[in-house]
């Protein structure tokens, strides 16, 4: 008889012999910024997650930073007079995103500012790209998703993050941050599936599709070998860093993608509706919600995840260590 027991007989021997172990250093936070001054709104749908202006931004990101969390990751949500057929609001000079860039590295150089990159939350249909006869253009959408990235870099960005799932769109933004000689980093989503996860990040970021759904540009669930050779494109592109999303739901695609492109950082994405099924069930009296978020975290880095997206961030440090 093999015996197993002694391995876990106390707090300090089950810590000692823990192989992974998530810290601040693991994880990326994401904001969701909108326009005007003085904001600093609850969002209904993720619950403990706010809409900030830029100047509440940057006090919030204090507290942020003295959790020893020093990644976060961009959203911008603006008015819906604001949005049109292009998402002009996204990639004008000006733009939301850009503005909160500047003042964040200006306040807290010490941050690494990652953002977003899509069109969904600018235009007045939804959608993540400019549309052809109700339908996406890939090809058409790729020069204002360059055109974002661009205005981002400018701004100070560490990473631009395009999350549109169009094919080419690391390559198209590669290629601009390369006429300014960017040092600006990619971070690209890309195994981003068609998920039923995104329920309240769309109601957070404004940003559901007026009609359809994005199922023709975002991976089908039931796909594995999509997830790995989607991968392969974007780091053949020019992609310094890799996402799978969502996480907790997708453990065996982030594992696949990790062990095929172990050089490669990965990053995964604890979406919205999977930390919202914790707080619920925690809520419910189902759970006890720390230990359950300090599991499915454990196990996405467990996966092979390198960096961890999730509005759990500040809760697993002040709650979950």
């Amino acid at each position: 008889m093999k015996r197993f027991h002694h391995l876990r007989l106390d707090e300090e021997t089950r810590d000692r012999l823990a192989e992974v172990k998530v810290t601040a250093e693991d994880l990326i936070y994401p904001y969701f910024v909108v326009p005007g001054s003085g904001k600093k709104e609850i969002i209904q749908s993720l619950h403990g997650i706010h809409h900030f202006s830029v100047d509440m931004l940057l006090k919030d990101i204090s507290g942020t930073l003295k959790l020893g969390i020093k990644n976060i990751l961009l959203f911008g949500v603006v008015d819906a007079n604001e949005k049109d057929q292009s998402g002009t609001a996204a990639w004008k000079e000006d733009n939301l995103i850009s503005l909160a860039i500047r003042e964040i590295k200006e306040a807290h150089p010490e941050m690494k500012v990652f953002t977003d990159v899509c069109l969904c939350g600018y235009t007045s249909h939804g959608h993540c790209g400019v549309l052809s006869h109700d339908r996406v253009d890939n090809d058409a959408t790729l020069p204002y998703l360059a055109e974002i990235a661009f205005q981002h870099a400018v701004a100070g960005a560490d990473f631009v993050a395009p999350s549109a799932m169009m094919d080419g769109q690391v390559e198209a933004i590669r290629q601009e941050l390369q006429r300014i000689s960017s040092k600006t980093g990619i971070l690209a989503y890309s195994a981003k599936y068609a998920s039923g996860y995104y329920g309240p990040f769309r109601d957070a970021a404004n940003s559901a599709p007026s009609f359809g759904d994005r199922k023709t540009y975002q991976m089908d669930y039931r796909t594995i070998t999509q997830a790995v050779d989607e991968v392969g494109a974007d780091i053949e592109e020019g992609a310094d860093w890799v996402m799978v999303k969502p996480a907790h739901a997708y453990l065996d695609i982030i594992q696949r993608v990790k062990s095929r492109y172990a050089s490669t950082p990965l990053a995964a994405y604890q979406v919205s509706g999977e930390y919202m099924m914790i707080k619920a069930a925690a809520q419910a009296g189902y759970l006890i919600e720390e230990k359950a978020m300090h599991e499915v975290l454990t196990a996405i880095k467990r996966a092979g995840a390198d960096k961890i997206i999730t509005y759990y961030a500040k809760d697993f440090v002040t709650k979950g260590l």
